[in-house]
């Protein structure tokens, strides 16, 4: 809880106490910490802003008032030690004040762990238009193609500055919570998360110039749900662009004020003899990722800002997402060989990559079957994507890893298990220790990207098992095969890494 949260319901406590007669006080006494309440609430609304998380604490401290008052005048009549509240009050008063502690406890205002790398992070977002491009989800032939692009970037260790939001509006996120059943408010709390970067930072000039990799989102989500992996990434000496793809996304703000709210129709089921829009709408996706590799050698050369001018280095690029974004990613990388490197998270491959291949060194995170099916995926989508990253993994030339992670969910590959402590009781992520799943989301993709990118040697890759015995790793190198993993059917040549 925040510091004018916690003192509210601490106040809200006494108040009780002092009500309900647990805790003896005369009238005078008791009237005190209900108006302490009353301000409190107040200052905590204004300073720290209202969530609907501290509603019922704000509301108790609102009827506290009329109690107090009908115990002072019966007082009048009797005394503050022989009036007592019915416990028919007490009960309900009571359950509210637990409601009122546990809801802001269990979805916080958290705060994102601090980078382990040796840079701090700084961040700018473009607005960018692709005027050769008609747009794919409005009827309107006029309409062109703009998205949203966060840049994060290493930045001088003395910066000062305010700590950039997690995302600018909560009520973007609406559609993620009808998708997942929710009201439209439930996760506008999210406004009120500040981040470890700071916007407008000058670049750190330890290095000339930086690796550049760009993100793409999952269907439904936002161009910030990996923040956590993107900062530790940038701490340790990227740069990171992030796209909101517009109508994929769960809802795009844009500098006007307009907004771009997530199609409906890219969760459609397939209707007999009709591709998805979901399926039509991949290819058309895939370009923002080209064209943002475009822009940002267009911001190299002159940004807007008057930061990046020149600390871009674009001739090492890569492309990483989970989700939709991890398709995105690999689809982008078999087109457009300007990108070296490809990560893709949790999710199948398309006919073309699964049954070329990339060019590019590429790693596959995923899970097994059998965690799919504990997730309570369909048979379909779990078959589709073991057998297309299967496909992929085995068709790709230059050197390729396969990663599953047993107990991880779809969630675990994003900020999700941040969002509450009860995320993991409640089934939403996966039943695996936090250490595993740093490794997964935060070791894996730094050493990935620091040996085929960076061109460094980074021997953890070299002996996978070891460092993570808890995950199945198959490698496969340009010049064949090393299987690091208990997998099974697999040939491997004399001298693998096992």
């Amino acid at each position: 809880m925040r510091p004018f949260e916690f003192l509210l319901v601490l106040v809200n406590l006494f108040t009780f106490l002092s009500l309900s007669g647990i805790l003896p006080a005369g009238r005078f006494v008791s009237g005190i910490p209900v108006l302490a309440g009353l301000l409190v609430a107040g200052v905590q609304a204004l300073v720290e802003g209202p969530r609907w998380q501290m509603a019922p604490a704000a509301v108790l401290s609102a009827l506290f008032l009329p109690v107090w008052i009908v115990k002072y005048a019966a007082s009048v009549r009797l005394t503050a030690e022989t009036f007592r509240l019915p416990w028919l009050v007490v009960l309900p008063v009571a359950l509210v004040l637990v409601v009122s502690v546990v809801l802001p406890l269990s979805l916080p205002v958290f705060q994102f762990p601090t980078p382990g790398g040796p840079y701090a992070v700084g961040t700018v977002t473009y607005h960018w238009v692709d005027t050769k491009r008609s747009e794919f989800f409005t009827p309107d032939p006029d309409d062109r193609r703009e998205i949203m692009v966060q840049v994060w970037y290493p930045a001088a260790g003395d910066v000062g500055g305010r700590d950039a939001p997690y995302v600018e509006e909560g009520r973007l996120l609406g559609p993620i919570a009808r998708l997942l059943g929710l009201p439209e408010f439930f996760l506008s709390h999210l406004k009120y998360i500040t981040t470890n970067a700071i916007p407008f930072a000058s670049v750190a000039d330890e290095q000339p110039q930086y690796p550049v990799l760009i993100f793409s989102h999952g269907r439904g989500g936002f161009r910030q749900h990996n923040t956590r992996q993107v900062e530790e990434l940038v701490s340790h000496g990227y740069v990171v662009a992030a796209i909101d793809h517009p109508y994929a996304a769960s809802g795009v703000l844009f500098p006007d004020g307009r907004t771009a709210v997530f199609d409906p129709r890219m969760f459609d089921p397939t209707s007999p003899g009709h591709p998805r829009i979901y399926d039509l709408a991949l290819p058309y996706l895939t370009q923002d990722i080209l064209f943002t590799l475009d822009q940002l050698a267009v911001v190299n050369e002159n940004d807007p800002y008057g930061i990046l001018t020149g600390r871009l280095d674009m001739s090492r690029t890569a492309a990483f997402g989970s989700s939709l974004g991890g398709v995105l990613a690999a689809e982008a990388c078999r087109l457009d060989a300007r990108l070296q490197a490809c990560l893709a998270m949790d999710v199948f491959m398309t006919p073309d990559v699964a049954g070329q291949g990339l060019r590019q060194p590429v790693m596959w995170i995923t899970r097994d079957a059998e965690t799919m099916q504990q997730e309570g995926w369909k048979q379909f989508d779990i078959e589709e994507t073991q057998t297309t990253i299967r496909a992929a993994f085995e068709h790709t030339q230059a050197d390729a890893y396969l990663v599953l992670a047993p107990g991880m969910y779809h969630t675990d590959f994003s900020d999700a298990r941040f969002l509450s402590p009860l995320t993991a009781w409640l089934g939403l992520t996966g039943p695996v220790d936090d250490d595993l799943k740093d490794a997964v989301f935060l070791d894996l993709p730094l050493a990935f990207f620091d040996r085929h990118l960076k061109g460094q040697p980074v021997e953890v890759l070299d002996h996978l098992t070891e460092e993570y015995p808890g995950l199945i790793i198959e490698r496969r190198s340009s010049g064949g095969w090393f299987l690091s993993s208990e997998a099974e059917g697999v040939n491997s040549p004399q001298g693998a890494d096992r």
